[in-house]
Formats: C-alpha cells, structure tokens, sequence
C-alpha cells in the first residue's frame, strides 16, 4: 500500500472527521461494478481488500480510504471499423452517400451494441486524510485521477472545501535555485540524478537528463541559458526518494530499505489489517514531514485571495 504518488490538497474544513461522517457517509457511495449500459463508475472499496470490509481506516490522526475505477474498453477503432462496413451497405443499398447526421446515429447504435460486450479494466486509488496536518493526498500520477477521487469524497460527505496546495514560492523557481547553488539546499535535501528543464516561453522544446550529475558543466550551461527547473529527482533524509514537480506533485516516490525493514519488523500477528495499517502508520507520519519540509522550503503556503 506504500504511495507511489502524491497529489496534494489543503483542506478547509474538517468537520467530516471531528464529527465522525467521514465513516457514516462512504457505504452509500460503496462500488458496484458498471452495468452493461454504463461506460464507467467509481466508488469506495474497502483499504485492505478483501481481507476486510472495513472502508475507513483510522491510525494516530491519520485516515486511509480507497476508491475502485472501473471502465469499460471500447477502442475507437473498432468502433470506426464497425462504422465503415455499416456505412458501406447501406449506401449500396440505398444507392446514395449517407448524410453527416445518419451516420452519427449510426455511431451512436454501434457504440451502444458492443458497450456491454468490452472488456473492463479496473484501477484502485488510495487517499489520505491528515487531520494533524490538515491535508489531503492522492496516490495517483494525474491531477485528473486525483479529481476524480476527491469528487467522489464530495459527494459522498455532501460538501467538501479543500484545494490543490499552494505554496508561496514557485517551485520551479525554487528548485533552479537548489541546482544553481549547492549552499541553497535546505539541510535533508540531497539533489537525485534526473532533471526535466524547459526554457521561458515554452521555446526550445524540454531537456531532459537522466542518471546524470545535475551539478555537472552541462546542466549549468542550460541553467545560464535561462532554462528553468520543472522536475527534479530528490531524496529526503535518506528516507524516500522522490521527482519533485513544479506543481507540488511528487511522484516515483521510493521509500527507503530502512523504513520498509522497519515495517517488516513490526509485529501483526500475521494478520493483514493489522499489517496494512502499521504500514499505513509509519507511511503517513513520514510523509507528513515530507509535506511540511516542502512547504517549508517553499516559503509557506501561497495566502488565500481575498
């Protein structure tokens, strides 16, 4: 259950945990798979699978819930392979080019026939809630998936105030600072070997470089040049390793042997849960630090507009 990503938010309002909806309001939005006229659906799965059915784990303040995405595999092509042959007897039935709108309609007929005959394909997203600290986090690569997941706590709890954090400093600014001054880097900080520059402006196209010294000649060049940091691999206390993006995201996040050991050593009785959530524990109040280093770093949090 160790996240792999993070997509960070800040909440405004954490009623839903002091008040205890948070567990009351998921089991109406519980997943069900997607009928044969549905394209996709989400809901809430239990954290550990199917050694439990518990939908809300609480550790020392900090919550874990999991949301199942199913959707059904329809390729485009198959569908235009489809259209094409239909298309093509009914003009040599009808001796006569078919009209833009029929064959919308068409298109539209075909997709409903081979709907419930695709296949599906089924993703788990985990999140979570830090009440100490406030935030929320999306194990997911794409701020589209993570919106996804949010919106399905929304409607799940009625109302929920929380946005993409922000903080005061721009990260690309601060991260070309860190790689254009070694005595700029926060203590804890140590520069990985992978780097995404792009130039003002969008020109020039995207330099990437990878298993490379990032304090070399040649990154320092590009940095003279005015290119700017938009990714930067890091590592944190020798703890977890992560890429840093210009957003606040963090992805490729991988914790290091020493924690996971220190995990594997915690006794659980053999019993899943109890092992999903010592995990969960020791997962969360790492990254916790790791927020709150990075915010810091950042100069803060961006104030809200008034």
């Amino acid at each position: 259950m160790w996240f792999k990503n993070l997509q960070l938010y800040r909440l405004h309002d954490s009623t839903p945990l002091d008040d205890g909806r948070l567990a009351e309001c998921l089991p109406e939005h519980r997943f069900r798979p997607v009928s044969g006229v549905e394209a996709k659906r989400i809901g809430w799965v239990p954290p550990a699978g199917r050694d439990s059915d518990v939908l809300v784990h609480e550790v020392s303040g900090h919550f874990l819930v999991s949301a199942l995405y199913q959707d059904r595999i329809l390729p485009s092509s198959v569908i235009k392979d489809e259209l094409d042959e239909r298309v093509a007897e009914r003009e040599a039935t009808e001796g006569r080019p078919l009209r833009r709108r029929e064959k919308l309609t068409l298109k539209e007929q075909i997709y409903e026939e081979l709907l419930p005959r695709a296949f599906t394909r089924s993703k788990r997203t985990d999140l979570w809630w830090s009440h100490r600290s406030g935030l929320i986090a999306i194990n997911a690569s794409t701020a589209k998936r993570a919106e996804e997941v949010l919106d399905l706590l929304r409607q799940s709890l009625g109302s929920l105030k929380a946005t993409p954090l922000a903080v005061a400093q721009p990260p690309s600014q601060v991260m070309t600072t860190w790689l254009k001054d070694v005595s700029s880097r926060p203590e804890g900080l140590i520069v990985g070997d992978a780097v995404t520059l792009t130039a003002p402006g969008g020109e020039d196209g995207v330099l990437r470089a990878r298993l490379y010294d990032l304090d070399g000649e040649e990154i320092q060049t590009a940095l003279s040049l005015g290119r700017i940091v938009s990714q930067m691999a890091v590592e944190l206390d020798g703890k977890v390793a992560m890429t840093l993006c210009d957003d606040m995201s963090l992805k490729q996040m991988h914790f290091a042997d020493a924690i996971i050991d220190e995990a594997n050593a915690q006794d659980d009785d053999e019993d899943p849960v109890l092992r999903l959530e010592a995990d969960f524990a020791l997962m969360a109040g790492l990254l916790d630090q790791v927020a709150s280093d990075l915010i810091s770093w950042m100069g803060g949090e961006a104030q809200p507009a008034t």
